[in-house]
């Protein structure tokens, strides 16, 4: 009686992937090559993932959902401030991207074109920066409602670069078990979220709005 064959899952399909880009020192040519002898089809890998690209996009993804489920599993962090789950998020995370740093740097290192990295974290800065939104506080947000979307999509924005940076700090990192990383997360951190004060920005609006009727109404 022929034994039925074990259907493939998608964890093993990127197992396999991380694994040969390692092993060979580069991507696959194609979908067919990187099926080529593996214990899976071609047909199969179409069952998860369009293309190469779109599997290399969800590795990065699976860094950051795999970040978040730890975070969840200590029964402190739901109350936690924004800057200590922020703090907390960093350094989960790039104790994960240590864990697989051979693959993270030949997959960032290995193409010279900024943009094609960038291509590759686009679902990460998506899933980053619904993270952000959803740990923002009203402590820092602005009175102004008006005003508030706005600063919503700035916070994301200038927290997705602050990550980018530390990732090119991490990679660049040659410390023992990267601890200037570590430094480099407490310090941007904490410098960003002073940055990020409630009052400071309010006074500026309040400025703005000053200058703007001085500059309009008093000719």
């Amino acid at each position: 009686m022929a034994t039925k064959k074990k259907e493939i899952t998608k964890d093993e399909i990127i197992s396999a992937y991380m694994n040969e880009v390692l092993e060979a020192g580069k991507k696959p040519s194609s979908v067919f090559h990187f099926a080529k002898g593996k214990d899976f089809s071609e047909a199969e890998f179409y069952n998860f993932f369009g293309t190469l690209e779109g599997l290399e996009k969800e590795i990065f993804r699976l860094f950051f959902e795999n970040t978040v489920n730890l975070l969840h599993k200590n029964t402190d962090y739901p109350e936690y401030d924004m800057k200590n789950k922020m703090l907390s998020f960093y350094f989960t995370f790039f104790e994960m991207l240590t864990a697989n740093r051979s693959y993270v740097l030949q997959t960032l290192k290995s193409n010279p074109n900024p943009i094609r990295n960038l291509t590759q974290l686009s679902a990460l800065r998506d899933a980053f920066k619904g993270y952000v939104s959803e740990i923002l506080t009203d402590e820092y947000r602005l009175e102004q409602e008006r005003f508030q979307k706005f600063q919503e999509k700035t916070i994301q924005e200038s927290a997705w670069v602050q990550l980018m940076l530390t990732l090119k700090f991490w990679m660049d990192d040659a410390s023992p078990a990267f601890e200037k990383t570590d430094i480099f997360i407490e310090k941007s951190v904490n410098a960003s979220f002073e940055l990020m004060k409630v009052a400071p920005m309010n006074h500026l609006l309040d400025l703005g709005k000053f200058l703007f009727k001085e500059k309009i109404y008093s000719r």
